[in-house]
């Protein structure tokens, strides 16, 4: 019989025992970090540069569910949804602080279990865990994550920037966490009538991957410096390319015309997406979580980025009085709107 898992009781610690096992495993990486977790404040040296600052809550429930995300996961990917703002901004991420209400129904090896995956993030992308707050909750887990960035001043990318005929780009590919996350949901549902049958996971590893261990697109911003590019507004996709796209507009008081055709979705998206006789296109649109960026660039900059595997032209910035369009396959267009995820369900 197997032995079962150790359970240490949060109360046998308190909330300053626990702060400090969590802050035995922090180390400082970055030398604007000049103090950490252990005074009243940290201490951050912006060293000539803009600050960028974001905040992110995830509450149990409504933004995850720990039947399927396991808690090392949900911990890496409470910190990647945060440093994905920063990077939206054409900033650096480097320093994040963590406030959890947690009740006392987790262990302590459960919150050692959702820690080592934020502090795994942080090192993945050379950021410190320099604060927060513990706190106890009658009801499920409550994350919440500020992340401090930096920039040079005329190097921050805002949303509102975008020019009219400047070119729509989104890097990468789009609805794969949407998708990643109906296989979850089924195999769920699938549990719950019959708790012997075994959850068939098995030809989704992209799509799961994109749903419970996403990762922000650093690489995008190193990108944009080597090819000496700086796009005119830029947001991340967290709600859908649809929601976002129309945010860029709307900030830049402009209209969008995105091409059906013209949306990047990986093979694995478009067959699962087929499997649940959904409209891959319509996932992509509405889906979200993909945490990929989407950005305007001028069009005399389109050679920067012609051929590039990383980044696809959807689109571009219309006069404000054409709105928001969808442009279909047969060339129709369609007023744009932004369903998110449950007019996608319904």
């Amino acid at each position: 019989m197997a032995t079962p898992p150790q359970r240490t009781e949060l109360s046998t610690l308190g909330e300053f025992g626990l702060i400090d096992r969590i802050t035995a495993a922090v180390e400082l990486q970055n030398p604007s970090s000049l103090q950490g977790i252990g005074d009243d404040c940290a201490v951050i040296d912006p060293q000539g540069l803009t600050q960028v600052v974001t905040t992110d809550m995830l509450v149990e429930g409504v933004h995850f569910d720990l039947g399927y995300v396991p808690l090392k996961h949900l911990g890496y990917k409470a910190v990647v949804v945060n440093l994905s703002d920063v990077y939206a901004m054409n900033a650096e991420p480097r320093q994040i602080t963590v406030a959890i209400a947690i009740s006392n129904r987790f262990s302590l090896e459960a919150v050692d279990e959702l820690y080592a995956g934020m502090l795994t993030a942080c090192n993945a992308y050379g950021v410190d865990l320099v604060g927060g707050d513990t706190t106890s909750s009658t009801s499920g887990l409550v994350i919440s994550i500020t992340a401090i960035g930096a920039a040079k001043k005329e190097d921050i990318v805002y949303r509102h920037g975008a020019k009219e005929n400047d070119l729509l780009v989104v890097s990468g590919d789009l609805g794969g966490a949407f998708m990643g996350l109906q296989v979850l949901e089924r195999e769920k549902a699938v549990f719950k009538q019959d708790p012997n049958v075994q959850p068939d996971l098995s030809g989704f590893d992209y799509i799961l991957q994109r749903q419970l261990k996403p990762e922000a697109r650093r690489d995008v911003i190193a990108l944009f410096k080597e090819m000496q590019l700086r796009p005119t507004a830029m947001i991340d996709i967290s709600d859908g390319l649809a929601s976002e796209a129309m945010h860029i507009a709307r900030r830049s008081e402009l209209g969008v015309k995105l091409y059906d055709e013209k949306i990047p979705i990986a093979p694995e998206t478009h067959r699962a997406a087929r499997d649940f006789n959904l409209d891959p296109s319509t996932c992509a649109l509405n889906g979200g979580e993909d945490y990929e960026l989407l950005f305007t660039i001028a069009q005399a900059d389109y050679d920067k980025i012609k051929g590039s595997p990383h980044f696809t032209v959807v689109g571009h910035l219309t006069d404000k009085a054409s709105g928001c369009q969808l442009i279909d396959r047969q060339g129709g267009q369609h007023e744009l709107k932004a369903q998110g995820w449950d007019g996608l369900k319904g």
